[in-house]
């Protein structure tokens, strides 16, 4: 099984908009990311993310690129505090693969859970419209590939 994790894009500060949307500039390096992705041969069967606003935008132009069988949703469990546990019992009952588009520290939490049984450790530094793909393979996660936006040229 694959698994996708997807920090959000560039979004506008509190200040700006309470909101947080995308930037312009998220929304574009988020459509460069979701392309390469879909290149890459991302194939999720559904997009899952927080609700959030930049989560949701940065969650549905992925899915116009990787054209997921079973859509775009928003669930609990992919807010920036949540507790990574929970997602973990979520993912080892799925047999589709999936991405996840969420928020720092709960991606990062949840790579090391997976990773490394501890979500206290940084195994994966996470990047604004970055993609981490891992496999599960015989119960365990292992990382597969990782997009950057750095390694994405427009």
């Amino acid at each position: 099984m694959q698994l996708y994790l997807v920090q959000h894009g560039l979004a506008q500060s509190k200040e700006e908009d309470p909101a947080r949307p995308l930037t312009p500039a998220g929304r574009e390096e988020v459509e460069r990311m979701s392309r390469a992705a879909a290149a890459a041969g991302a194939r999720p069967a559904s997009i899952l993310h927080s609700g959030k606003t930049r989560a949701q935008q940065t969650a549905e132009i992925f899915g116009a690129h990787v054209k997921p069988a079973h859509g775009v949703h928003a669930v609990e469990g992919l807010d920036p505090r949540d507790e990574p546990h929970r997602m973990r019992e979520h993912l080892e009952q799925a047999d589709e693969p999936v991405m996840l588009v969420g928020h720092l520290p709960h991606l990062s939490r949840l790579a090391a859970l997976l990773l490394a049984e501890s979500p206290e450790r940084e195994i994966v530094a996470f990047r604004n419209a970055g993609v981490v793909c891992l496999g599960r393979s015989e119960g365990r996660f292992a990382v597969r590939w990782i997009l950057t936006p750095e390694l994405v040229q427009p």
